[in-house]
Order: structure tokens, then C-alpha cells, then sequence
């Protein structure tokens, strides 16, 4: 025991006194100022650097950075601004003209008007759509589901009378010429049509009814078909299968 107390006297024992660690911090002061500190005072201010006169800005100067100058002349003759103002309209891009819709519409309502030819070789399907979706929906009002059949008659129609036609005339025709004046044409079958909403054709009137408008039909597209491909003279060989494809309608809408 007495060997364990002196050694925990011998460990605990030190030399060290306060006035060992000040002559230690005023040593390192002098081996400071001796060969000079690495950091700068806090009460040294640097030095402005040196700039050229010819870098100073004059005090007459009035321009802008960064803003060039606008300059109108330059603008309106912009190459991108004129095609912007040469662009047809939209409806004119999409192939919706409704003044050509329009006489069109006239030329089918009156049979004994000249029909124009420019006009009618035109590739216009907003009217024919909008028709055959009349004569379907009349149909429906008057207790017909016949979409299917409307839908599928008008499709191999036209097909039929586009071959025809191709055969027969020389210059030749575009389906979509062809599926253009028979959908143009069958305005007056939804006038039937119509006409069933309210009454039943069922009779010796509505047949006549159907005749007349199945005649109306086909001399209205036959007149437009000699007049678009100079095929004079053969307006009824042509009216003929006209007859025969709006005939179909009229059954549809008659039983």
C-alpha cells in the first residue's frame, strides 16, 4: 500500500507554474517579431490599385448597355413578317371555302342552273359529310337507325361511279371528286327525308315524292359530272347509275 500511494504522489506531481506558461507566451512573441508574422495587421489598409486614365469613363457619355438601338425601318422589311401576310387563312388551308360550299348547295337546288366546272372539280368533303350526317339523323328522328347503311351505300357508291367514270371519260376523275358531287347531290334526299319525320311515305305520294327527288338527284350530279369533264352529250348515261345509287337512299327512307 504505501508503494501504490507513492506513485500516485509521483504521477500527479508537476512542475509546471503559471509563470512557466507567460515566459513561454512572451518567447513566442519575440521569435514572432523577430523574423516577421505571415499575417497582416488589422490596421493596415491596402493600397488602391493603378488605372489608366484612358480606362476611365468620360463624364459626356449618355449611351445605354446591353440595349441596341431599335430601328423600324429594319423591322418592317423583315422577310418573316411579309410571309406572315402572304399566308392564306385557315379555313382556305383546310379546303373549307363556304362561298364555293354555297354555290354549290344552289347549283343542286336548282337543276336547270349551268353548273360551274372549276368549281365542281374541286376535292370538297365538308359538304357531303355534313348531308350524309342530315339524312342519317332525319332518319333517326322518323324511327330509322340507318347510320351503317348510309355510311356503307355512299362508300362503295362511290366507288362504283368513280370506275365508271374513269372508263368512260378521257381526262379521268378523282375519288374524292366523285365522293364530292354525290354527297353535294344528296341534299334533296334529306328534303325527303325530312318530309318522313312527319308524315309516313308509305303511299302513292310518297312514291311519286320519291321518284321526283330520285330523278332531282341523279340530273343534278349527272349535270355536274359532264360539266367538270367536258363529257357532252352523255349526261344520261350517266344519270342512269346516279339513279340507281340514289334510289337506294329513297328506299331507306320510304320503308
Amino acid at each position: 500500500m504505501s508503494n501504490l500511494g507513492q506513485f500516485d504522489t509521483d504521477f500527479y506531481q508537476s512542475n509546471y507554474t503559471i509563470d512557466n506558461q507567460e515566459q513561454s507566451c512572451n518567447d513566442s512573441n519575440a521569435y514572432g517579431n523577430l523574423y516577421g508574422s505571415g499575417k497582416p495587421q488589422a490596421s493596415e489598409q491596402p493600397q488602391p490599385a493603378f488605372v489608366p486614365p484612358e480606362m476611365l469613363l468620360s463624364s459626356g457619355y449618355e449611351g445605354q448597355f446591353f440595349q441596341p438601338a431599335f430601328n423600324v425601318d429594319s423591322y418592317s422589311q423583315s422577310p418573316y413578317i411579309d410571309s406572315f401576310d402572304e399566308e392564306p387563312p385557315l379555313l382556305e388551308e383546310l379546303g373549307i371555302n363556304f362561298d364555293h360550299i354555297w354555290q354549290k348547295t344552289l347549283t343542286v337546288l336548282n337543276p336547270l342552273k349551268p353548273a360551274d366546272g372549276s368549281i365542281m372539280n374541286e376535292t370538297d368533303l365538308t359538304g357531303p359529310v355534313l348531308f350524309c350526317v342530315a339524312l342519317g339523323a332525319t332518319l333517326l328522328l322518323a324511327g330509322k337507325v340507318q347510320f351503317g347503311y348510309v355510311y356503307g351505300i355512299s362508300a362503295i357508291g362511290c366507288l362504283g361511279i368513280h370506275a365508271l367514270l374513269n372508263l368512260m371519260s378521257s381526262s379521268g376523275v378523282s375519288c374524292g371528286c366523285v365522293a364530292s358531287v354525290l354527297g353535294y347531290c344528296l341534299l334533296p334526299m334529306v328534303i325527303l327525308s325530312s318530309c318522313a319525320i312527319f308524315f309516313s311515305l308509305q303511299d302513292a305520294f310518297g312514291i311519286v315524292s320519291a321518284l321526283v327527288i330520285i330523278g332531282w338527284c341523279s340530273l343534278s350530279a349527272s349535270k355536274i359530272f359532264i360539266s367538270a369533264l367536258d363529257m357532252e352529250g352523255q349526261q344520261l348515261l350517266i344519270a342512269y347509275p346516279c339513279a340507281l345509287f340514289y334510289g337506294l337512299f329513297a328506299l331507306l327512307t320510304v320503308f
